[in-house]
């Protein structure tokens, strides 16, 4: 080989071996960073995991996670109870609608009579009870009514046409006595009316007559009467309205209170206790209600009275009759009403 040629294959392979030097620097350097870099991560993630160690154990936190437990537990346990109270009144409204139906189709009856027993129910329901009490007034009433009307037709003297006269009053008195001891059982239901017929119940004033639409009624029915009648009537008629007025917005704010009490927390967390809580408070209210009712009666009750004691015994007579005439007179249109064609 000549000079010149050697030269050449020496550069030549001096330029190759440099070519693989520079590579594997390039290689041995990047596994060099890789290492490097691998040992800072593991020695970030030490680090990481020493100081969760240190924080868990910090007083602080200790306590909030127990407190977070407790809450907890105490939510499990209201939780718990809510559904148990949940599932016993389920199985308390099932046993009573299997003893209403069981007194239904049994006809077993136990209504309050005249000895003053004051557990009115029929199949441990008291507003069957009364349904059956008033269906047998009215038919006794009826019977009274007819004897009164016979005798003042008859004209027979006062003193035995004051004894009818008194019958009526009494009788009246235990109307109010029964819708007492039904109103302790199921308020709702005396102030539904539905005990009454449609027609009636159209013009139903808490559980009743309007007294004041009574007397202004038999204004035109009583004549002639005297100036001291006419006064007296006429007293007795603005007492009733402003008694009825007074119990009228009562009853109102009564009923405001009452939606307030349980509209409250539609939007809370659902806590037993609270809800609880509004629920004793709205029972207390419908005690209320319970006292209204009774309050109405009573004014009814007196009006009828004071009544007796304004008129004669033949007037007295007649307002009963007009009284009378105008509730079967309601009965008889729920009745046409009701029997009406309906094409």
């Amino acid at each position: 080989m000549g000079k010149g040629h050697f030269e050449n294959w020496g550069e030549s392979a001096i330029a190759d071996n440099s070519q693989q030097t520079d590579t594997s620097t390039d290689i041995d350097t990047d596994d060099k960073n890789q290492f490097n870099s691998g040992q800072h991560g593991g020695q970030i993630v030490v680090d990481s995991m020493e100081g969760s160690m240190g924080k868990i154990g910090d007083p602080k936190i200790l306590r909030r996670l127990a407190q977070n437990r407790e809450a907890a537990r105490k939510s499990r346990l209201r939780k718990k109870a809510y559904v148990q109270q949940l599932e016993s009144s389920r199985i308390k409204l099932t046993h009573l609608e299997q003893e209403l139906k069981r007194a239904r189709q049994q006809g077993m009856f136990i209504a309050a009579g005249a000895s003053g027993d004051h557990n009115s129910v029929v199949g441990g329901n008291g507003a069957l009870a009364f349904d059956m009490d008033y269906s047998r007034w009215l038919d006794d009433h009826q019977r009274l009514i007819n004897d009164l009307r016979s005798a003042v037709n008859t004209q027979i003297p006062d003193n035995e046409l004051r004894i009818l006269v008194e019958a009526v009053m009494s009788h009246y008195d235990e109307i109010f006595r029964l819708k007492s001891i039904a109103t302790k059982s199921d308020v709702f239901h005396m102030l539904s009316g539905m005990w009454k017929t449609p027609a009636e119940r159209c013009f139903l004033w808490i559980g009743g007559f309007r007294s004041s639409e009574i007397l202004k009624m038999l204004g035109n029915h009583l004549e002639p009467l005297t100036d001291q009648q006419l006064m007296g009537i006429c007293n007795l008629q603005q007492s009733s309205q402003q008694a009825e007025d007074a119990l009228s917005q009562g009853m109102e704010a009564l009923q405001q209170s009452l939606v307030d009490t349980l509209s409250v927390g539609f939007t809370s967390s659902g806590n037993v206790g609270d809800y609880m809580g509004q629920m004793a408070i709205a029972m207390g209210k419908i005690t209320t209600l319970e006292n209204f009712l009774h309050q109405a009666d009573l004014l009814r009750q007196q009006t009828l009275q004071q009544l007796h004691r304004i008129l004669t015994t033949r007037q007295s007579a007649r307002a009963f009759l007009v009284i009378s005439d105008y509730m079967s007179r309601l009965r008889a249109l729920s009745s046409l009403w009701l029997a009406r064609p309906k094409d």
